[in-house]
């Protein structure tokens, strides 16, 4: 059995049960789906049943039919997701035949050409009409339906059946409320849903034609959030195991639990919906995004970043991510339960920052740098005065003489920008004992050095590196754009005074994040920056499921080791030793 989601503008949205196949579309008395208008062909188009698929075919008609925006001749298999359109009107197909296995793609995806979406320009001429389908088509027809036999079905998410009912509540409640006017801001956050949702309750409650396996209090909600909330993504912002939320398309929502990026059933009504969504998270940080500025970072009231990427730009539509802000601080013992250190390097990174030892944490994207960051600086003493600079607030230090500062980017106009560097060339008249910069991404860098060569030790920031010594180069680099006409050794010999220390940090195929390098920064030697492993990860096995080994020291003693014990400082050169390991 099929249902067929019929929508037209201006009239209600009706349901067409079909129990036989070939399934007609058109005018003609007899079609199985009816449908008017002078350019609506006798028998339009028709669904035929491929095993356990179903094939959209266009008879040649003159008005032509599309699946999602674009004109076709013959089309499969086809889901769900796909939308039909035919002289004004929407269809979407429902029922077991169209449920793909996990992974599939539509037509692109499956074995044999016949399944392949084709245009109407790259056949030259519409077939006959009634003929589609025959001669050569019947065997790939037959060579898709054992491509469809061998693939199990899996059950579609009832969200994605809902997705028409919640664009027509959704049409229906911008008729009674109009969402945009400015007058809202009068109302408290409660307000304005306690209001939103008594309408919607009542668009819910007149839809006759509601079928009964679509849940109306569900609809209720996801059309509330849709229109005054994150729609689909609010559920996933209260999962606390999510680090990550990432929209490429209405029905393309992945998120990232434990390191590991996995599909959800989420998802918008249409492209609008996620425009919509954008625009709230913009507009009330003076922001705009649009076509002469696409592209826009963000954050949400509970500090999360987003960024959002708007068509030209976006060649498939909208697409926003969202990197969740934890509020949980993690202290050293939580690093050394979830593998990522050992209680012997946390005492040894201890030690470095109450010695006022500059640190510099390297590592990729989302390898957790910020997270040791954090960590590290929390093991500065309370008495010290700290500014904390970042492009958005993420530290969470408990600190008491704590400034925290924030970039901000151009305004509509260019201008009102304020940079990392200009916030570090600032801090440096706030008499800091020390300065944490969230990460260092350009001229900054050289502002940084300058500050720990000159009476703020011990301070702290991350960059992006593939190892220990691409960090070195890479602080190299952004010196360099700073535009100070500053010979390279001369960069060298400021990067080996004022960088102690180095922890890369990396992010493993099992979705597991661990320190797998920490470097001491000895001196400069023939123009060549010197260093020593201190501690390293010694993988002992690999795979996509979990990833095994452990921390080990390098045999390696730190320099500064030694002017500390000569000042009477109690310390355990042990953990140093190579048979002894880094878990000693």
């Amino acid at each position: 059995m099929l249902e067929v989601m019929i929508e037209e503008d201006g009239k209600p949205l009706r349901t067409v049960t079909v129990e036989r196949f070939p399934c007609r579309i058109g005018k003609a008395r007899d079609a199985e789906v009816a449908l008017a208008g002078w350019r609506v062909g006798r028998v339009h188009a028709e669904i035929h049943r491929v095993g356990r698929s179903l094939k959209l075919v266009d008879l040649g008609t003159l008005g032509g039919t599309l699946v999602n925006g674009d004109r076709v001749v013959e089309y499969g298999p086809l889901s769900e997701r796909d939308q039909i359109a035919i002289a004004g009107y929407r269809l979407r197909v429902y029922g077991d035949a169209l449920r793909l296995p996990p992974g599939s793609r539509h037509a692109t995806m499956m074995s044999g050409p016949a399944l392949q979406p084709t245009t109407a320009e790259s056949i030259g001429h519409p077939p006959a009409g009634g003929q589609a389908g025959s001669g050569a088509g019947s065997d790939r027809d037959g060579a898709a339906t054992r491509a469809a036999q061998a693939a199990e079905p899996s059950p579609v998410p009832e969200r994605l059946a809902a997705l028409p009912w919640r664009r027509l509540v959704h049409r229906r409640l911008l008729e009674q409320i109009d969402l945009r006017r400015s007058n809202l801001s009068q109302f408290s956050p409660e307000q304005l849903r306690a209001e939103v949702q008594q309408a919607v309750e009542g668009i819910v409650a007149d839809l006759e034609a509601l079928p009964a396996g679509i849940d109306r209090g569900a609809l209720v909600r996801d059309t509330l959030d849709e229109a005054i909330g994150l729609g689909p993504l609010e559920p996933l912002m209260a999962d606390g195991d999510v680090t990550e939320i990432m929209v490429n398309g209405a029905v393309d929502v992945f998120v990232e639990r434990h390191g590991r990026l996995e599909r959800v059933d989420a998802a918008f009504s249409d492209d609008v919906a996620i425009r919509n969504v954008i625009d709230r998270i913009v507009a009330p940080l003076g922001r705009r995004i649009d076509e002469a500025s696409p592209l826009v970072d963000a954050r949400l009231p509970d500090g999360s970043r987003v960024n959002a990427i708007i068509p030209p730009v976006a060649l498939k539509g909208p697409t926003l991510t969202i990197r969740r802000f934890n509020r949980a601080v993690l202290s050293p013992q939580s690093l050394v339960a979830l593998g990522s250190a050992t209680m012997a390097m946390m005492a040894f990174f201890g030690i470095c920052v109450q010695e006022r030892k500059s640190i510099v944490v390297s590592g990729g994207t989302g390898s957790g740098k910020t997270t040791l960051l954090n960590v590290l600086s929390n093991l500065i003493p309370e008495s010290e005065r700290l500014v904390t600079i970042e492009d958005a607030a993420e530290l969470k230090l408990r600190h008491e003489h704590l400034v925290s500062l924030e970039a901000r980017p151009p305004n509509a106009e260019g201008r009102g920008a304020v940079t990392i560097r200009d916030l570090v060339r600032n801090a440096l008249r706030m008499r800091p004992d020390r300065i944490i910069v969230g990460e260092c991404r350009g001229a900054e860098a050289l502002d940084m050095l300058q500050a720990m060569n000159t009476g703020h030790e011990g301070s702290l920031t991350t960059l992006h590196a593939n190892t220990p010594r691409d960090a070195l180069s890479r602080l190299e680099v952004m010196t360099l754009m700073a535009g100070v006409d500053l010979p390279v050794a001369a960069i060298r010999e400021q990067i080996a005074s004022a960088v102690d220390l180095i922890i890369h940090q990396s992010r493993f195929r099992d979705g597991t994040r661990r320190i797998t390098s920490v470097t001491e920064v000895t001196g400069i030697e023939s123009g060549r920056v010197q260093t020593q492993e201190l501690f390293r990860f010694a993988q002992s096995s690999s795979g996509v499921v979990s990833i095994r080994g452990c921390h080990v020291a390098a045999g390696a003693v730190p320099a500064f080791y030694e002017d500390l014990a000569a000042r009477g400082v109690v310390l355990d050169f042990g953990i140093f030793r190579e048979d002894a390991g880094a878990g000693a």
